[in-house]
């Protein structure tokens, strides 16, 4: 359970820092046009900042891992699936963040810009897909009441409607869109958190349902 927890919490602040991320974005000063790939930063900063959400990345990894190794997806194929699903994706992601850094000096759009957002695209469709189907996983099994057993189909749908839709539209939408979406692994940080806690409470420190290898 203290794991369980651990991988909560972390995936609570992760959560919290992206949305601290995303409105630091909207009030930074533009230090170039918005025609620039690496906008509001320079290309220097906008290299540390796509560092910065590589390490970010890891914290949303640990609540989607905690996701699975809790048990709430269940032990079918389609659950593990779902769960898997979404961590590949979010790997993916991960690793976007630091392939973007290549396109820093290139204006947007562009053929190497192009080449980068379609890396982010499959990556986050993955991961929205996945989600639908690890969340629908999470509902069957019953095993998260009330509200955390929909946070993550909540977070799946999330990706289509509304986050794909304002990364097409403006800066502004976007950066909104995507820190709503990290509100909601905050929510799903917490959701790990308050199941480790009540079966801590309810069976004495009895170790979780974990899916069979």
């Amino acid at each position: 359970m203290a794991r369980m927890a651990r991988l909560g919490w972390v995936c609570v602040a992760a959560g919290v820092l992206g949305l601290a991320s995303a409105i630091l974005l909207l009030v930074v000063e533009p230090a170039v046009a918005p025609d620039r790939f690496s906008y509001p930063f320079t290309p220097g900063g906008f290299a540390a900042a796509q560092v910065w959400f590589f390490v970010h990345h890891f914290g949303l990894l640990a609540g989607l891992y905690g996701l699975w190794r809790s048990g709430a997806v269940g032990r079918s194929w389609f659950g593990r699936i779902g769960a898997w699903g979404a961590i590949a994706g979010m790997g993916l992601l991960t690793v976007a963040e630091l392939v973007a850094i290549s396109g820093a000096e290139s204006a947007h759009p562009s053929p190497r810009t192009d080449v980068i957002e379609s890396v982010y695209g499959v990556a986050s469709i993955l991961i929205g897909l996945s989600l639908v189907v690890a969340g629908l996983a999470v509902i069957r099994t019953g095993r998260w009441q009330v509200w955390g057993r929909v946070v993550p189909l909540i977070l799946g749908v999330y990706v289509f409607v509304p986050l794909t839709p304002a990364l097409f539209s403006s800066y502004v939408f976007a950066r909104l869109a995507i820190g709503g979406w990290m509100l909601g692994f905050a929510f799903l940080g917490w959701a790990l958190v308050k199941t480790a806690r009540d079966t801590a409470t309810t069976s004495g420190q009895a170790p979780a349902l974990e899916p069979s290898r």
